[in-house]
């Protein structure tokens, strides 16, 4: 802190005769506001991994454009994924279960990386009632983290969820 001070005090030639050179100030406070940043903020789970299906969605938007129906953009991002090489599995069958019986299915759009569900949508907006059903999701698959891509309008929306497991 006592270099800070020093260095900031006084006109920008007195500044620049204290200091080796403006660079310094920016790498000095780069690493300071990371290092916090760190400290405030456990690592994303997936981010990579979450990162490479946004790119794909925003290529495949750029691609085909806004407002098509589901199908097609699930369909345009398992080719971007081949092209990619990012694993992924499409429309695969899990049980739902209640109370010990099956009472149903569901059938994720897209699951990449063994461990993200992928959503795929058209809609307005992205809200709680997509939130809730991601969440649902991803207790029916048994994964941690799921991809709500709103491929409606020409700037593509998407929202990452995580399911929070209780800890023991």
């Amino acid at each position: 802190m006592i270099r800070k001070e020093l260095c900031f005090k006084g006109t920008a030639n007195e500044r620049e005769s204290r200091c080796s050179t403006n660079v310094f100030h920016s790498r000095l406070f780069a690493s300071i506001r990371g290092s916090r940043t760190q400290m405030n903020h456990p690592t994303l789970t997936h981010k990579q991994e979450v990162h490479a299906i946004v790119g794909c969605a925003m290529e495949v938007l750029n691609g085909i454009g806004h407002g098509l129906l589901e199908k097609p953009y699930e369909n345009a991002l398992v080719v971007e994924f081949e092209l990619r090489g990012i694993p992924f599995r499409q429309q695969q069958m899990f049980d739902v279960i209640y109370k010990d019986v099956k009472v149903g299915e569901y059938i994720p759009d897209l699951i990449c990386f063994d461990s993200i569900v992928v959503d795929t949508k058209t809609i307005d907006g992205i809200g709680d009632h997509e939130l809730g059903q991601m969440l649902n999701y991803l207790r029916i698959t048994d994964l941690q983290v799921g991809l709500i891509l709103n491929f409606k309008h020409s700037r593509l929306q998407w929202k990452r969820v995580v399911l929070q497991r209780n800890r023991e």
